[in-house]
């Protein structure tokens, strides 16, 4: 299985290696990388899940085994998490939830997407797109509705509520993929020029990417409490996935979803878990560091659990 290493890992690691070493180096600043974080971010790839989604066979595609699967496994990952940072590590509250965070959001996109096509081809993406389509509402609303519960001790619900939509309705990832539902839902066809254009779009979103992940992650430096660090580490790359399994292989989930849900929750977290932190000034390190961290490790785990899924 040392080709799967080969063939199907490395070459993402290298084009994320390629942004590094060449921001490192300082042939891109971050000013450019800023802005092909933004592109791809913000346009490329909601432009991408906007189109997997109207093409997508809901009926078939929204198993509900494999949501149960991979959300019961994240949703105890978050609780992990939490409950780690407050009893092994005694942070206060608002710094668990941070930390929770971190062990919930999965790099599904950036890291799911590319290594799930080059393993079992671009046919057997509908498994990811499926909880790619309910990841960012489903984590967001789970982060930011457990933080303001912290914050917001005993001042009512309204505020709290109003926190959660306005985060959630500002990320243009989950825009993307509401407008997909609607035009899916709506029987509307996509004209064939605009279908062109959004495959010349997509066709970017992934490398570009994947690329400015690398020339970030120049910007940090694993800092902090390694203890944690190593913690979060081990919860995103170990426990969700072994969670994913053991729900997959008792909800008797078919191969093709079964594979993408593992390989989903086998990834590092998403840089999504830093913006989280940094949007409420809490455990920022850990959280930057932790990206930093499971990503390098994660070439090793996810050859393990390709291995292992044959």
């Amino acid at each position: 299985m040392f080709q799967s290493l080969v063939d199907v890992i490395l070459p993402v690691f290298i084009v994320i290696g390629a942004g590094y070493a060449l921001t490192r180096a300082g042939y891109f600043t971050a000013g450019h990388i800023d802005g092909l974080m933004r592109f791809t971010q913000s346009f490329a790839i909601p432009c991408l899940l906007f189109r997997a989604i109207t093409t997508l066979d809901l009926e078939a595609s929204f198993d509900p085994r494999l949501l149960a699967s991979f959300y019961l496994s994240a949703g105890l990952c978050f609780m992990a998490g939490m409950a780690g940072a407050r009893l092994i590590f005694k942070r206060d509250w608002e710094d668990c939830v941070a930390i929770g965070f971190c062990c919930l959001f999965s790099n599904t996109v950036l890291l799911g997407l590319p290594i799930t096509e080059r393993a079992y081809g671009i046919e057997n993406l509908t498994g990811n797109y499926a909880i790619i389509a309910f990841h960012s509402p489903f984590c967001y609303c789970v982060g930011i509705t457990i933080m303001e519960v912290f914050r917001n001790r005993g001042r009512g619900g309204g505020k709290m509520a109003g926190a959660v939509l306005s985060a959630m309705f500002k990320n243009v990832l989950i825009l993307g993929i509401a407008l997909g539902f609607i035009v899916n839902l709506s029987g509307f066809t996509v004209p064939e020029t605009v279908d062109n254009a959004l495959s010349l779009i997509i066709r970017a979103a992934l490398p570009g990417a994947l690329f400015a992940l690398g020339g970030v992650l120049v910007q940090y430096r694993p800092e902090g409490d390694l203890c944690a660090i190593g913690f979060v580490c081990a919860v995103s790359l170990i426990l969700h996935p072994t969670l994913v399994w053991m729900f997959g292989k008792s909800f008797g989930l078919p191969k093709d979803l079964f594979r993408s849900a593992i390989l989903c929750s086998a990834m590092a977290p998403g840089f999504n878990a830093y913006i989280f932190a940094n949007m409420y000034g809490r455990a920022k390190r850990i959280a930057a560091s932790s990206v930093l961290m499971a990503t390098g490790a994660s070439i090793l785990t996810v050859w393990f659990w390709l291995m292992v899924l044959g």
